[in-house]
């Protein structure tokens, strides 16, 4: 049972990195590029790690493991939000048909 388990969060890691890699390669813009590529990292190497904590149960290296999963969760929204800070800010157009940006308040600030 526990290997079911355990297969079954490889396969959902695999699954999210794997949706992540076609975002990446199929959105148009770094907007769009930088939401896909966060939630695949995020979810997909959390729920790889998560099931090698189950694999080696209660240990010392589950607790580095856990450890893990908690520096990505803090570290990959961080990352992607001055991702999407610094192109708004050096105005990287989006793609035709996408919500408009406004820059104008922004100089007037």
């Amino acid at each position: 049972m526990i290997t079911a388990i355990i297969i079954f969060f490889l396969l959902a890691g695999i699954f999210f990195f794997s949706v992540g890699v076609v975002g990446l390669l199929r959105l148009p813009d770094v907007f769009c590029r930088m939401h896909a590529t966060t939630k695949c990292d995020t979810l997909g190497a959390g729920l790889m790690l998560f099931a090698l904590m189950i694999y080696h149960g209660f240990a010392p290296d589950s607790i580095k493991l856990a450890f893990i999963i908690c520096f990505i969760w803090l570290t990959n929204p961080t990352a992607a939000h001055i991702i999407a800070k610094a192109s708004y800010q050096d105005r990287v157009k989006m793609t035709e048909g996408s919500f408009e940006l406004d820059y104008s308040e922004e100089e007037s600030a």
